[in-house]
């Protein structure tokens, strides 16, 4: 049975959205990058029709802006950028943090504990490759995924993705600093400390005091 031509056109639209933030996501088109939409059929390799509506999903989502004419230009790393992305997502990290604190079992804690420490030790001694960048990176989102799954709201998650999209493309546009995954991973022990002895005020804290350093770290606080 053959698929109705609205139904395919959907479907190739959607792959072609799929395939748009692959390359978001990998740095193929990075931050503050202009692209055509000519580049973008020849990246993604799907035709214009898909790639269009693709690129009205992305900059629906806040992941590109359209300028007539001009092209397609991705999310760039302003500092309000960065402070309404990493803001957003302190919001669900802060409320999934009260909500697995006030929980008497939480059984991916010690898994995460675990993960954390060995990417913690391995820093500490110096030997920061490009491997343990990157798993120190899928560490950290694994937290925070964490905190924000604890919320079990299909709305709010939602949202969360399309941020998470965001924070993604802020990332590519500045190469990963080995100095930051000492305290980064510190941070990330001291809400995993709270939300194990059931401290919920303190793991929002916690969440609240990893928001302002990543800010810093940034550069997207005030002087």
């Amino acid at each position: 049975m053959s698929i109705p031509s609205s139904s395919a056109d959907t479907l190739l639209a959607t792959q072609a959205f799929q395939a748009f933030r692959h390359l978001l996501a990998t740095g193929q088109v990075r931050a503050g990058q202009m692209v055509s939409m000519a580049e973008l059929m020849k990246l993604s390799d799907f035709p214009l029709a898909p790639v269009r509506e693709a690129v009205k999903r992305a900059a629906a989502a806040g992941l590109v802006s359209i300028l007539p004419k001009r092209g397609v230009l991705v999310l760039e790393a302003t500092t309000e950028a960065l402070r309404e992305c990493f803001q957003l997502r302190c919001i669900f990290d802060q409320e999934g943090a009260r909500i697995l604190a006030s929980r008497a079992t939480q059984p991916a804690l010690e898994s995460l504990r675990e993960q954390h420490q060995n990417i913690l030790e391995q820093a500490q001694s110096g030997l920061v490759t490009t491997a343990l960048q990157i798993q120190a990176m899928e560490v950290d989102w694994a937290l925070h995924r964490y905190l924000a799954q604890a919320l079990q709201n299909r709305s709010a998650m939602t949202i969360y993705e399309e941020n998470c999209d965001r924070i993604n493309v802020l990332q590519h546009s500045r190469r990963p600093l080995p100095e930051r995954i000492v305290p980064a991973m510190k941070e990330h022990l001291h809400i995993l400390d709270t939300l194990q002895a059931g401290k919920p005020e303190a793991a929002m804290e916690a969440v609240r005091h990893h928001l302002a350093q990543t800010l810093r770290w940034w550069g997207a606080v005030d002087a």
